[in-house]
């Protein structure tokens, strides 16, 4: 198809500010599905996607529109998250577009991740089209969220386009800025095939699908391929577009996007961001790809059976195929047996690719608390990168430690100003600056230790600012903090996956709320239970779970005292001999207990 004709945009947007229904609309306008075939959410296609309300992968789809003057052009959409977590599916979108829509809710203005992936689509050259959705809020305030997108953002928004997604008012509209806005691909459709693989899934029938966006050249059913990245050569067994149904092509041209099928079996052979060129006139240099997204937030998953193991395994294979910011390696734990240490870009990532291991895999598994990656400086002179606390070197050996800190971008109202300021001041944040935006709202920009907001920091920040105020963060750099090891020792045993590292001003109070929170959730024993919490091997809080006990001096009706002191003593060396020889089982609630403990 002549590249004039083909616009590349997607739609970013903070979570709920209408995304997926604007993509619905545009679905129906263009005629890509009936009537019959039509539900809300249509791109949302996983059940997870549906039952939380927001988009955790990129989907594409290609629209056929007709302009007023009567030409068609094909509109090759492709939607995108708008949780800070899954940031990296966004930057990967980015990259096969030329234009995106930036949508914006009327009522509530511009919100952080707004804001974040708006640079990231200005850093590319992309060219945003501002929509003000929701106009038919009562609450809505088109010019002021005009005057904010203006001044936070930087763009001209005075062409914004005032739409209501629900109700279809001014949807029309979009696809005509579209189509006058947004430029046509670039390109050179006879110089050498080059073609951008943004994401990619598996098919238990055919293998790997590649989503692919051609940048140079064409591509042909029957052309042997090389993949620059692995170096691997193949032959295209099928190319088509996804309407959103999959529509079989016989030619990918300069400027499309669509998928590809190459006989790839093994997972090992893609990696997104790779370059597909021809195997007999291949191209000089790939691509640039993408930056490759470092993991945050790491946390270990061991199957409950243990012989399910190797159904672990490749479940994270098919499932780090197309989540490159996915990662994991073999571990083994004294408490848990035979698993894997998983790298996540944050805890709703974490908590998505569980229950997709759950849900999808049938797999039933135990997720240990999750922590970040420090740097442990050696008195050798030596690096130690540790995520795993069951991994830090001997405290002598440790000349310091750094921890990963966050650049994090607040956007509230300034009702909620002092409550927020107290809560970054308590999870040891450094305030950076402070800017009123007019319209009752404040940007806040701090640099906080990354540990001290993975686990819950989103949760109170939405409650001390009643769900106003929107986060957005990337990760800054390392510092030195005065951290340390907190062990858990049952009966004096060491739970090694119950260690955590923690500073040491909140070392106490997280041992005292840790140990208690165990003590509720081991349960009674014939013998005593001691849960301990120590640093370097100096116990800094103790619980202990009460024996069960039976009456044995039910049976004495008055007679000697002796008797009975004699029964009470004997049972008293038979509970210590029990807590020697006696094995406790914890429950997997334990492991997830440091999830809830009070920080």
């Amino acid at each position: 198809m002549d590249q004039q004709h083909i616009r590349n945009f997607c739609i970013i947007a903070h979570i709920d500010h209408g995304k997926s229904t604007l993509a619905d609309r545009l679905l129906e306008l263009t005629g890509a599905l009936s009537t019959r075939e039509m539900q809300a959410q249509v791109l949302d296609s996983m059940e997870l996607e549906r039952e939380r309300g927001i988009t955790i992968k990129a989907h594409t789809v290609t629209l056929r529109h007709r302009t007023a003057d009567g030409e068609e052009v094909r509109l090759n959409l492709i939607d995108t998250p708008g949780h800070v977590d899954f940031s990296y599916e966004v930057s990967r979108s980015l990259a096969a577009c030329e234009g995106a829509l930036l949508v914006v809710d009327a009522s509530q203005g511009v919100e952080a991740q707004t804001l974040a992936n708006a640079y990231l689509a200005v850093e590319q050259g992309l060219e945003l089209v501002p929509v003000l959705n929701k106009i038919d809020l009562p609450a809505a305030e088109p010019e002021r969220v005009r005057e904010q997108i203006a001044q936070v953002v930087g763009i001209d928004a005075s062409e914004s386009l005032a739409i209501s997604a629900k109700s279809g008012d001014g949807v029309a509209a979009v696809l005509a800025a579209l189509v006058e806005r947004i430029p046509p691909p670039g390109g050179d459709p006879g110089a050498p095939l080059r073609a951008l693989v943004f994401d990619a899934s598996y098919d238990p029938y055919r293998g790997v699908r590649c989503l692919v966006r051609v940048v140079d050249g064409e591509m042909t059913v029957g052309q042997p391929v090389r993949f620059m990245g692995v170096g691997h050569d193949d032959q295209v067994a099928e190319l088509g577009i996804l309407t959103p149904r999959a529509v079989p092509v016989e030619r990918l041209g300069a400027g499309e996007v669509g998928y590809l099928f190459a006989g790839l079996k093994e997972l090992r052979r893609v990696r997104v961001g790779d370059t597909v060129t021809s195997s007999r006139q291949p191209a000089i240099a790939p691509l640039p790809g993408f930056r490759e997204a470092k993991p945050m937030v790491f946390a270990g998953l061991y199957p409950v059976d243990s012989t399910a193991f190797g159904e672990l395994r490749e479940a994270l294979e098919k499932l780090s195929l197309n989540d490159s910011a996915f990662s994991f390696q073999a571990d083994t734990s004294q408490a848990l047996g035979f698993g894997f240490r998983c790298g996540f870009l944050g805890l709703l990532h974490m908590e998505i690719v569980q229950e997709r291991l759950e849900r999808e895999f049938g797999l039933d598994l135990i997720t240990t608390a999750p922590g970040v990656e420090y740097r442990v400086l050696t008195t050798r002179g030596e690096v130690v990168e540790v995520s795993n606390p069951a991994q830090m070197p001997d405290p002598g050996s440790i000349e310091a430690i750094e921890e990963p800190v966050i650049l994090a971008t607040i956007l509230t109202p300034d009702a909620y100003l002092g409550g927020i300021l107290k809560l970054a001041q308590e999870r040891r944040g450094e305030q950076i600056s402070m800017e009123y935006l007019g319209g009752g709202r404040v940007l806040l920009v701090y640099r906080l230790p990354l540990a001290e907001v993975v686990l819950d920091f989103f949760d109170r920040l939405k409650s001390v600012s009643r769900g106003y105020a929107s986060l957005d963060y990337h990760l800054d750099g390392y510092r030195t903090g005065d951290l340390v090891r907190l062990d858990l020792l049952v009966n004096g045993e060491p739970v090694d996956a119950l260690a955590t590292i923690v500073h040491r001003s909140g070392a106490y109070q997280r041992a005292r709320g840790l140990a208690a929170k165990l003590g509720e959730m081991i349960p009674r024993q014939l013998f005593e239970v001691v849960i301990q919490a120590a640093i370097h091997n100096r116990v800094i809080a103790r619980e202990v779970v009460r024996p069960l006990r039976k009456n044995v001096i039910a049976k004495c009706y008055g007679g000697d005292i002796t008797r009975k002191r004699k029964l009470l003593e004997r049972q008293k060396e038979g509970k210590k001999r029990l807590k020697r020889l006696g094995r406790v089982d914890i429950p997997q609630e334990a492991f997830l207990a440091v999830l809830r403990v009070e920080t």
